[in-house]
């Protein structure tokens, strides 16, 4: 036999939920978000860390082939031409005495050098005509 007693029954634990506090004042969905991120960042690092090689078609493989050739070539053309310096005129550098001879400040002083080479040619022109 067992015997009755009149103490109340053993209360049940209340069933868990998503809002049931787990650890520290944390809701269980908190932990589960934050322990999935904790997971996923790890992931993520080890595949930035090590090269993962993901299984590619043939097309893809020769595809990237050539596109390794072509920036190769690229860089080796690209070695070949002069440095920037002796292609063009940087602004502010010294300029050459030939080319100060050369240059007029002023807007009428380039027109009237233009009109000087326009009257010369023909001039020339008249004279070679006459021989």
């Amino acid at each position: 036999f067992s015997q009755a007693t009149t103490a109340p029954p053993k209360k049940k634990p209340d069933p868990v939920t998503s809002e049931t506090v787990v650890i520290w004042g944390l809701r269980l969905w908190q932990v589960v978000g934050i322990f999935a991120l904790f997971v996923l960042s790890i992931i993520i690092t080890l595949c930035c860390i090590f090269k993962c090689r993901i299984p590619r078609t043939r097309k893809e493989i020769e595809a990237r082939y050539a596109q390794r050739q072509a920036a190769k070539n690229y860089a080796d053309k690209l070695d070949t031409v002069p440095p920037l310096n002796e292609l063009t005129d940087i602004p502010g550098a010294q300029v050459p005495e030939e080319k100060k001879e050369e240059e007029i400040s002023t807007v009428s002083g380039k027109v009237d050098k233009d009109q000087g080479k326009k009257d010369g040619s023909k001039g020339s022109k008249g004279k070679d005509g006459e021989k």
